[in-house]
């Protein structure tokens, strides 16, 4: 603990300023530029071991990726719980928004262990594992819609005219 402050002063901050972070990253990062999001760059590239079977069997993320809420229409962004289109420029455009999103949840779990620097120990270190607790399954279901996103995008998938294209599509986010 680097602050010294009363006990009620650091609950009061920790409870009121926890949220803010969460919401106000979230309101701040639906209002940056989609081009400053670029999937191909560091971090969002995906690494050599990222696959979809390493999402969806070895993380299980179908089994529990319902259950996350979707912020981002919350503060007038974009809705990224449904595949509502096919076309291509739709899919760049999700594709660039699952980047805002990662980075927006990355933003939140740094804010987050700024706290600590007021709260005390141990109490401290619960914290960073709120923050991962609360941001990293968002931030990997970001990584494996890209992966999935990315795969429809080398295909060129358009309007639905090819069967195939349909049903990757509709996979997606199942």
């Amino acid at each position: 603990m680097w602050i010294e402050w009363p006990w009620w002063l650091v609950a009061v901050v920790n409870c009121l300023g926890i949220p803010a972070v969460h919401f106000g990253m979230s309101w701040w990062f639906t209002r940056m530029p989609l081009r400053r999001f670029d999937p191909d760059a560091f971090p969002f590239r995906h690494g050599g071991w990222e696959t979809a079977d390493f999402y969806d069997h070895g993380l299980r993320v179908k089994q529990w990726k319902e259950s996350l809420p979707d912020a981002g229409p919350w503060f007038g962004g974009f809705s990224k719980k449904r595949l509502r289109a096919r076309d291509l420029g739709f899919l760049r455009e999700f594709h660039r928004e699952t980047c805002r999103s990662e980075a927006a949840h990355w933003a939140q779990v740094v804010g987050i262990l700024v706290f600590m620097l007021w709260t005390p120990s141990p109490w401290a270190w619960v914290l960073p594992v709120y923050a991962l607790a609360s941001n990293l399954p968002c931030i990997v279901l970001q990584r494996r819609n890209r992966l999935k996103l990315a795969a429809l995008l080398r295909r060129g998938v358009a309007s639905g005219h090819d069967d195939h294209a349909d049903r990757a599509g509709e996979d997606l986010l199942r």
